[in-house]
Protein backbone atom coordinates (compact mmCIF):
# COMPACT_ATOMS: atom_id res chain seq x y z
CA UNK A 1 0.00 0.00 0.00
CA UNK A 2 2.22 2.85 -1.39
CA UNK A 3 1.01 6.29 -1.19
CA UNK A 4 2.80 9.27 -3.03
CA UNK A 5 2.49 12.63 -0.96
CA UNK A 6 3.74 15.77 -2.13
CA UNK A 7 5.57 19.29 -0.62
CA UNK A 8 5.33 22.27 -2.73
CA UNK A 9 7.61 25.47 -2.10
CA UNK A 10 8.95 28.72 -4.18
CA UNK A 11 11.75 30.06 -4.87
CA UNK A 12 13.68 33.23 -6.89
CA UNK A 13 16.74 32.77 -8.80
CA UNK A 14 18.85 34.03 -11.33
CA UNK A 15 21.35 32.41 -13.87
CA UNK A 16 22.89 32.53 -16.98
CA UNK A 17 23.21 29.73 -19.28
CA UNK A 18 26.72 29.83 -20.97
CA UNK A 19 29.07 27.07 -22.41
CA UNK A 20 32.56 28.87 -21.93
CA UNK A 21 33.78 26.47 -24.51
CA UNK A 22 31.60 28.09 -27.64
CA UNK A 23 32.06 31.21 -29.22
CA UNK A 24 29.52 34.20 -28.22
CA UNK A 25 28.01 33.48 -31.58
CA UNK A 26 26.81 29.93 -30.45
CA UNK A 27 25.88 30.39 -26.99
CA UNK A 28 23.47 33.03 -28.29
CA UNK A 29 22.08 30.28 -31.19
CA UNK A 30 21.67 27.90 -28.50
CA UNK A 31 20.49 29.57 -25.00
CA UNK A 32 19.05 32.83 -26.38
CA UNK A 33 17.66 35.27 -24.19
CA UNK A 34 18.91 32.67 -21.50
CA UNK A 35 22.83 33.44 -22.34
CA UNK A 36 22.40 37.17 -21.45
CA UNK A 37 25.41 38.25 -19.62
CA UNK A 38 23.84 40.33 -16.87
CA UNK A 39 21.62 37.34 -16.12
CA UNK A 40 17.64 36.41 -15.46
CA UNK A 41 15.38 34.98 -13.20
CA UNK A 42 12.91 32.64 -12.92
CA UNK A 43 9.96 32.49 -9.98
CA UNK A 44 10.54 27.97 -9.31
CA UNK A 45 7.68 26.56 -8.18
CA UNK A 46 9.57 23.26 -6.53
CA UNK A 47 7.55 19.90 -5.66
CA UNK A 48 9.36 17.18 -4.17
CA UNK A 49 7.35 13.65 -4.43
CA UNK A 50 7.87 10.78 -1.41
CA UNK A 51 6.67 7.44 -2.29
CA UNK A 52 6.09 5.20 0.67
CA UNK A 53 4.07 2.68 3.14
CA UNK A 54 2.18 4.91 5.60
CA UNK A 55 3.95 4.48 9.29
CA UNK A 56 1.53 1.78 10.93
CA UNK A 57 1.56 4.42 13.89
CA UNK A 58 1.49 7.90 12.74
CA UNK A 59 -0.42 7.12 9.19
CA UNK A 60 2.43 9.39 7.66
CA UNK A 61 4.53 8.37 4.72
CA UNK A 62 6.83 11.23 5.78
CA UNK A 63 5.85 13.91 8.65
CA UNK A 64 5.77 16.97 6.22
CA UNK A 65 6.57 19.39 8.52
CA UNK A 66 9.86 17.62 8.86
CA UNK A 67 9.88 17.67 4.47
CA UNK A 68 9.06 21.27 4.62
CA UNK A 69 12.38 22.33 6.96
CA UNK A 70 14.12 19.58 5.48
CA UNK A 71 13.54 21.32 1.45
CA UNK A 72 13.75 25.48 3.92
CA UNK A 73 17.21 24.25 5.27
CA UNK A 74 18.76 22.24 2.40
CA UNK A 75 17.30 24.24 -0.76
CA UNK A 76 15.52 27.37 -0.34
CA UNK A 77 17.98 28.89 1.86
CA UNK A 78 20.79 27.67 -0.45
CA UNK A 79 19.06 29.00 -4.11
CA UNK A 80 16.48 31.18 -3.07
CA UNK A 81 17.44 35.17 -3.69
CA UNK A 82 20.64 33.67 -5.32
CA UNK A 83 22.47 34.49 -8.62
CA UNK A 84 22.90 29.91 -9.12
CA UNK A 85 26.34 30.41 -11.38
CA UNK A 86 27.76 33.31 -8.82
CA UNK A 87 26.75 32.28 -5.46
CA UNK A 88 26.17 28.11 -5.67
CA UNK A 89 29.23 25.81 -5.22
CA UNK A 90 25.96 23.53 -7.24
CA UNK A 91 26.90 25.43 -10.75
CA UNK A 92 30.18 26.50 -10.56
CA UNK A 93 30.93 24.28 -13.03
CA UNK A 94 27.64 22.99 -14.52
CA UNK A 95 25.36 24.90 -16.28
CA UNK A 96 22.41 25.87 -14.38
CA UNK A 97 19.20 24.52 -16.70
CA UNK A 98 16.34 23.68 -15.08
CA UNK A 99 17.21 19.87 -15.35
CA UNK A 100 20.26 20.19 -13.78
CA UNK A 101 18.62 22.50 -10.96
CA UNK A 102 16.46 19.18 -10.38
CA UNK A 103 19.38 16.61 -10.54
CA UNK A 104 20.86 19.05 -7.81
CA UNK A 105 18.27 19.08 -5.44
CA UNK A 106 17.26 15.44 -5.83
CA UNK A 107 20.85 14.76 -5.22
CA UNK A 108 21.06 17.17 -1.64
CA UNK A 109 17.23 16.13 -0.75
CA UNK A 110 18.46 12.52 -1.22
CA UNK A 111 21.44 12.23 1.22
CA UNK A 112 18.79 13.19 3.73
CA UNK A 113 15.71 10.94 3.19
CA UNK A 114 15.61 7.72 4.05
CA UNK A 115 16.13 5.37 1.06
CA UNK A 116 12.83 3.28 1.49
CA UNK A 117 11.35 5.88 0.54
CA UNK A 118 11.39 7.11 -3.32
CA UNK A 119 12.13 10.62 -3.91
CA UNK A 120 11.03 12.81 -7.54
CA UNK A 121 11.69 16.08 -8.02
CA UNK A 122 9.01 18.29 -9.76
CA UNK A 123 10.96 22.01 -10.69
CA UNK A 124 8.22 24.24 -12.59
CA UNK A 125 10.58 27.02 -14.58
CA UNK A 126 8.00 29.11 -15.67
CA UNK A 127 4.11 27.92 -15.65
CA UNK A 128 4.32 25.86 -18.80
CA UNK A 129 8.00 24.64 -18.80
CA UNK A 130 8.97 22.27 -16.20
CA UNK A 131 11.62 19.17 -15.50
CA UNK A 132 11.07 15.83 -13.32
CA UNK A 133 14.21 13.87 -11.94
CA UNK A 134 14.30 10.60 -12.16
CA UNK A 135 12.05 10.87 -15.02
Amino acid sequence: MKVAVFRKEHFNAAHRLNNPEWSADRNEEVFGKCNNPNWHGHNYDLIVKLVGEPDPNTGYVYDMKILSDLIKENVLDRFDHKNLNLDTEEFKNVNPSAENIAIAIYNILREKIDQKLDLQIRLYETERNFVEYPA
